[in-house]
Parts: C-alpha cells; structure tokens; sequence
C-alpha cells in the first residue's frame, strides 16, 4: 500500500491549502474537539526527508497535557491495583459507574503523584516514519499554550533544522478548577 503523503499531488494540494491560509501548515479538525483546549493541535505542514519533499502529520501538546496524562495513567494503574473491578475510562461501557469511595481514591492518587513529584517530563519529539499518512510526528512543547505563533515557529524551525528542545524534568499539578 502506498503512502500517499509521500505523493508529489497530495502534497502541492497541501502547499496551496497553506498558501490559502497564510501559514506554513494547516489545522487538521479532529472529532473530538481537542484542538480547542489551546493545549494541543493537530496539523499538517510539507517538509523533507532523506532529501524528498513529504507530508508531516503532526500531534503538538502542551508538556503539562502530556504531564497530567501520565500522571491519570499511573493513577489507573494504581487504582486496578486497590480496585480490581476499576475500569480504565478508555475501555468503558456507558453503563460504567465509579462508586464515591473509587473516585475519592482516583483524585487522592492524582494528588499523591503530583505532589510527591512522582512523574516527570521533558520536551520530546518523536517520529514515525511508518505512519499512514506521510511521516508521523509527536511532539510535547513546554509552552502554556499552543498558539498559532508556537506551531510556526516549531514548523520553521523544524525545517530549518535547528529545533532545540529542553531535556530538563518537569512535574505539573493540577490546577483547580
């Protein structure tokens, strides 16, 4: 099966859609609406590898989104540990109710994990060049929020070869709502 973000029309399609938006990507609208918490974007931009021009397909998130989702991934592991009938919210059915007791544990292992540290993260881009639509990228920026201004830069300076990314550890807490 070819990739088709690797083929020469898809990605003049792509140039024009950028050159139509005045940008150096486009905005891929997802289902769930995701996009709109400013701590994540998905988006498409044309760049080169091994040489060639592709289509990059990219998940950009805050260092805190990507943080705070660790963080509910060990407290679900921990939580199936203490409540061997807990189900992960990714494999539940509309039916599935968490009794009082589960979801005061949930928060107090949130609060333990955040507040002892327990997690931990730094800047990362990862690439994946077996993705179904040109080359797959996955990025975690620590910046507040992912603005138009945060994904040009990271475009050019992707392109550009000169994208610097902080290996420094972070640990986030959980802002009251």
């Amino acid at each position: 099966m070819k990739n088709e973000g690797f083929d020469p029309a898809e990605i003049a399609e792509l140039k024009a859609e950028c050159k139509a938006e005045g940008q150096n990507y486009i905005v891929v609208e997802d289902e769930d609406g995701m996009s709109d918490s400013g701590e994540f974007a998905h988006i498409q931009f044309v760049g080169k590898h091994d040489g060639a021009e592709v289509i990059y397909d990219a998940v950009i998130s805050t260092l805190r989104l990507n943080h705070s989702s660790l963080v509910f991934e060990e407290a679900e592991e921990r939580m199936k540990k203490a409540y061997p009938n807990y189900v992960e919210v990714d494999r539940r059915k509309a039916n599935y109710k968490m009794t009082e007791d589960m979801e005061l544990m949930l928060e107090e292992i949130i609060e333990e994990l955040e507040e002892e540290e327990v997690i931990k993260v730094s800047e990362f881009l990862d690439i994946d060049e077996d993705f179904e639509y040109g080359i797959g990228l996955d990025v975690s920026l620590n910046v507040e929020e992912i603005t138009d201004e945060v994904v040009t830069k990271f475009v050019n300076d992707f392109n550009a070869g000169t994208l610097k990314l902080d290996n420094t550890l972070y640990s986030f807490t959980s802002e009251e709502e």
